[in-house]
């Protein structure tokens, strides 16, 4: 009897919420593959036993992580801002808890069963792209491609690559800047004159995401029913 005690003495002391945030540290740390039930038990100083009270499985572990991730997106939009203002306070947002967590363009991109936290984030985007004149059918395609985009504007960062170590990454940059800038000048005059833009890492690294989230809600109000390009 005494091994059940103990498990049954650990669930009261651990929540759930306090097991998911520390499966988020260990994740972010150290990637998706080395979260555990075993590891994570360790971590947190408790036998298996006790997580198992709060998930059955690894995979219902995942699916509580990744609804804190999108818990984690700001869905309080200015009611009075508006709706494109609102759609990028989405976006921005978005990108913002994707760069926060290292873990979280995998599982945002994996789909994993979705939970409470996704329904409200995108509850609050597709009312936005009502409120702009979209039908259900452009709304949804809309929601997509932000969080594709904010996926896509993550992992094009320049210089991002998560497997390499700093040091290895600016010597990655610094040859794909020399290739560029030795390529003959009379067949790739653009590409030569961009050789560092489109391969250092910008003084300001904000301006990649800004350059991008001004692209998307641009593109996205250009097509608003009711704009001049809009249908």
């Amino acid at each position: 009897m005494a091994p059940a005690k103990t498990a049954e003495a650990e669930r009261v002391k651990l929540s759930r919420s306090a097991v998911v945030d520390r499966a988020l540290a260990l994740a972010d740390a150290e990637g998706i593959d080395a979260l555990t039930i075993r590891r994570l038990a360790q971590e947190v100083g408790v036998t298996p036993m006790a997580l198992y009270w709060h998930f059955r499985n690894k995979d219902e572990l995942i699916a509580a992580l990744t609804d804190r991730i999108w818990g984690e997106i700001r869905s309080d939009i200015d009611p009075g801002a508006a709706w494109p203002a609102q759609l990028r306070w989405l976006l921005e947002s978005l990108i913002e808890v994707l760069r926060t967590h290292a873990c979280a363009p995998s599982l945002l991109a994996s789909g994993i069963k979705l939970g409470p936290s996704h329904w409200q984030v995108t509850e609050v985007a597709l009312d936005v792209l009502h409120r702009a004149g979209f039908d259900a059918l452009h709304a949804s395609e809309i929601a997509r491609s932000a969080l594709w985009t904010g996926l896509a504007l993550v992992m094009s960062e320049p210089g991002f690559d998560p497997a390499l170590p700093d040091a290895e990454q600016a010597e990655a940059r610094r040859r794909k800047q020399i290739e560029l800038a030795s390529l003959p000048l009379e067949k790739y005059p653009r590409l030569v004159e961009a050789a560092v833009p489109m391969t250092a890492c910008p003084e300001d690294p904000d301006f990649h995401y800004r350059f991008g989230a001004d692209l998307f809600v641009a593109g996205v109000q250009a097509m608003a029913p009711g704009s001049p390009d809009g249908s």
